[in-house]
């Protein structure tokens, strides 16, 4: 008897797994709100240098009392090259003769500015607060808007690398609940911060903790469930985080105030923190760590919850460790980071995976995080960004059953690239053309993501699998924290942070058509396996080439004798 057969006996399909999995889509859908949340709490409103009607003494409130708005900044703020008022300059001195309109028509004069030295005022019609109009980080502090989501996406990272072992150490149930609870509590501190640094701290606690929340959401329902139906939860899971992008965009559109913002996509995680008490451990992890009698009671309590109680007290600690005696040797060898690039197939594998995480995650933030860039109303292209991946991953599920994983990965990141690129040479008056072309490539990097961890589990043997795993995930949260990064450099030369994400889209589209296709192909358990499996088909393919030399030779032989 297998563990798969114990798990059928207690219900594997039952009352127990539709709870389970209902009360894990809440943290799903709730992840694009901290992922994405850079985009609303540090949206950039319109803004100029605040004016100051008295210096050195003198006052012009008599004046300005009899101004409109318009003209009282023309007095004190020069226009940029588009004719708009400039956002980091102001006149050091009044420019009073330009209301006369009449005498400055058609005259172009630079005058003396100086940079703003009295603060901004920003328009709060759209935005009522942001950290970027609390701490003032435009003109030359604008860089630290990106230096914080990039502080957010490190801790991502860290989580990643952290959160990973110590789950399998400690358990998945435990990780969750910490995890859940250290996210609530950053929070919902991150929404009372006095200072930027003190802000960027708490993001980065945040993002250490959803990566806890992120990795067991997805693998301990996956515990519970039988191999059949897994592809179907899996995709229930997937577009639950679809959802809570556009869910992001009613919230951020209903609350405008950052902190308040902060602090309704943060509390919920305290009502999951304490649900979540709820669930019982994973069995398999518990039998694999030697904790047999504590499984035993877990599966009775889901026997009694799917209504298979007779069935679970027939249940024993003999029988729980019998059926995991595989699993048991499997993990009895010691295998390191160093075993995907000791052999010529694992290193390629593991090269070519590194670099397709790295650019999808790259591309996808890169993408995801400017929705301002697109001159589009921002709520609005967050429900287009959200709801285009719907179409998206239906059409790579499609592909990826039908054609093959490795044409579905390599063909949506040349796509998205391409792309990506292309809309470099779209004028920016054509915002509703851009915005169109920045959904699709986006959907793509969408299709490109689904892909991504089906290709991967099937290119790993078993021993290596969780490693190779953990250092793909790595790789994809490095390049997400190098996204924002990027976006410094178009201050220097506007086209070169998107020429960048479509740059590495297609680098890495043309690496994934050298991975090994696993469509309809067993999962590998070992090392060697892997190496001998890509050895015979490189034999049967020079075996078909060898025998299409001779049919070509007598083809010709053939034409001759005719003519």
């Amino acid at each position: 008897m297998g563990f798969a057969d114990i798990l059928a006996t207690v219900g594997n399909t039952g009352k127990f797994q539709i709870i389970q999995i209902f009360l894990m889509i809440f943290p799903i859908v709730l992840m694009p709100s901290h992922n994405l949340l850079q985009n609303f709490v540090a949206a950039v409103p319109d803004h100029h240098c605040r004016i100051r009607l008295d210096t050195n003494g003198s006052s012009y409130v008599n004046v300005t009392d009899k101004l409109q708005t318009e003209e009282l900044l023309r007095v004190f703020i020069p226009l940029d090259q588009e004719q708009q008022l400039e956002k980091c300059r102001v006149y050091s001195s009044p420019q009073w003769h330009l209301l006369d309109l009449n005498k400055t028509q058609g005259k172009r004069t630079e005058y003396d500015t100086q940079v703003c030295t009295d603060g901004w005022t920003y328009d709060d019609s759209k935005f009522k607060a942001t950290v970027v109009t609390e701490w003032d980080l435009v003109c030359n502090q604008k860089s630290l808007k990106w230096i914080a989501q990039s502080i957010y996406m490190a801790g991502l990272l860290t989580g990643a690398i952290i959160l990973g072992r110590l789950s399998d150490k400690y358990g998945r149930r435990t990780l969750l609940l910490w995890s859940c609870f250290q996210l609530a509590v950053s929070g919902t501190c991150g929404a009372f911060s006095t200072s930027f640094p003190l802000f960027c701290f708490w993001r980065f606690l945040c993002g250490v903790a959803l990566s806890g929340v992120m990795f067991n959401t997805y693998s301990f329902p996956i515990e519970w469930i039988p191999t059949k139906i897994r592809t179907s939860v899996v995709t229930v899971m997937n577009y639950s985080y679809t959802v809570g992008q556009v869910v992001l965009a009613g919230i951020a559109y209903g609350i405008r105030d950052w902190r308040w913002l902060q602090f309704a996509v943060s509390a919920p995680f305290f009502i999951i923190f304490l649900y979540s008490w709820w669930f019982p451990e994973s069995a398999r992890w518990l039998i694999l760590n030697d904790k047999a009698d504590v499984a035993l009671k877990q599966l009775k309590r889901v026997a009694k919850l799917n209504g298979k109680e007779a069935e679970g007290e027939k249940l024993t600690i003999a029988t729980l460790k019998s059926s995991m005696e595989k699993e048991l040797s499997n993990t009895k060898g010691s295998y390191s980071v160093l075993d995907l690039f000791r052999t010529p197939v694992m290193c390629k594998t593991a090269c070519c995976t590194m670099l397709v995480w790295f650019s999808t995650s790259f591309s996808y933030y890169g993408l995801s995080i400017d929705l301002q860039g697109f001159g589009v109303d921002i709520y609005l292209i967050q429900v287009i960004f959200g709801a285009v991946d719907i179409p998206a991953k239906l059409v790579g599920v499609y592909t990826m059953s039908h054609i093959g994983r490795r044409f579905t990965q390599g063909t949506s990141l040349i796509l998205a690239g391409s792309i990506i690129i292309a809309n470099i040479f779209i004028p920016k008056e054509l915002q509703a053309t851009r915005t169109a072309f920045a959904a699709v490539g986006k959907g793509c990097l969408a299709a490109a993501f689904s892909c991504c961890y089906l290709h991967v589990g099937e290119l790993y043997p078993t021993v290596v699998r969780q490693t190779g795993l953990g250092l793909v995930n790595a790789m994809a949260r490095a390049g997400a924290m190098v996204a924002p990064a990027i976006r410094l450099t178009g201050d220097y030369i506007p086209f070169l942070p998107m020429a960048t994400y479509g740059g590495m889209a297609i680098i890495s589209g043309v690496a994934a058509f050298s991975l090994l296709e696993t469509l309809n192909v067993p999962l590998p358990d070992t090392i060697e396996e892997v190496e001998s499996r890509t050895k015979k088909g490189a034999e049967k393919e020079k075996e078909r080439k060898k025998g299409e030399i001779p049919l070509q030779e007598t083809h010709k032989a053939l034409m001759k004798q005719t003519v």
